[in-house]
C-alpha cells in the first residue's frame, strides 16, 4: 500500500483470543469473515502490516484471527484498540446503487431546491433504523466573522438523496419540507 493510496478501515482489534496470539476483531465488512479475504491489513499510522487469517467467527460481527508476527497473548492484547486498514483498491466492486461509506464522506452537497449554502457529507451513521448522512453546513456570519458549522442527520434513501455522483464528487439532497427552516 502506498501512502498516497486511499485506505479504508475494515475492522478494529477488540482484544486477545486465547493464549496463542489470536486476536478478536470487530469487522466492518458486510460478512465479518470477509475481512480475511482483503489481503494484508495495516495499522492506522501505517507502522505495522499484518497478514490476517480468520480462524472462526465470534459473536455477531466479530472474528477470531491470527496476525503474522503476533505469537502470544501479551502481543495480541497489546494491539487492543488498533484499527485495521486496507487499500481502497482491495475492496470488491459494488453493483450500481451501492456505495462504500468511505466513498460518501467528503462529497459536496448540492441542494435539489437550488439553495446555495455550502455543505459536505462528513459521516455515515447507522443507529439501527437505516443509514443516515451527517451533513455539515457552513453558516457565514458576515464579513470578518468565522463561519459556524452546523450538522444535520438526513436519511440516506432515494427520496432524500436522489443522486450520488462519485465521479463528480457530490450528492444531491432533497431535504424533507421545513427540515432546514431556522427557528
Amino acid at each position: 500500500m502506498t501512502q498516497s493510496e486511499p485506505r479504508v478501515c475494515v475492522g478494529v482489534i477488540i482484544g486477545a483470543q486465547g493464549v496463542r496470539g489470536e486476536v478478536r476483531i470487530k469487522s466492518f465488512t458486510a460478512n465479518p469473515e470477509d475481512i480475511g479475504a482483503l489481503g494484508p491489513v495495516e495499522t492506522e499510522d501505517g507502522g505495522r502490516r499484518f497478514t490476517l487469517k480468520v480462524t472462526r467467527g465470534v459473536k455477531k460481527d466479530g472474528v477470531a484471527a491470527s496476525l503474522s508476527g503476533v505469537v502470544d497473548r501479551d502481543a495480541a492484547q497489546a494491539l487492543k484498540g488498533c484499527k485495521l486498514y486496507v487499500a481502497r483498491s482491495a475492496l470488491p466492486q459494488l453493483a450500481n446503487e451501492e456505495f462504500y461509506r468511505a466513498d460518501l464522506i467528503g462529497l459536496a452537497v448540492r441542494w435539489a431546491d437550488g439553495r446555495q449554502s455550502a455543505a459536505e457529507v462528513v459521516a455515515v451513521h447507522n443507529f439501527g433504523a437505516g443509514d443516515l448522512l451527517e451533513v455539515a453546513l457552513t453558516q457565514d456570519a458576515g464579513p470578518g466573522a468565522v463561519p459556524t458549522p452546523r450538522t444535520l442527520l438526513l436519511p440516506f434513501n432515494r427520496e432524500v438523496v436522489p443522486e450520488v455522483n462519485l465521479a463528480g464528487g457530490f450528492v444531491v439532497i432533497n431535504p424533507p419540507p421545513d427540515f432546514m427552516n431556522e427557528d
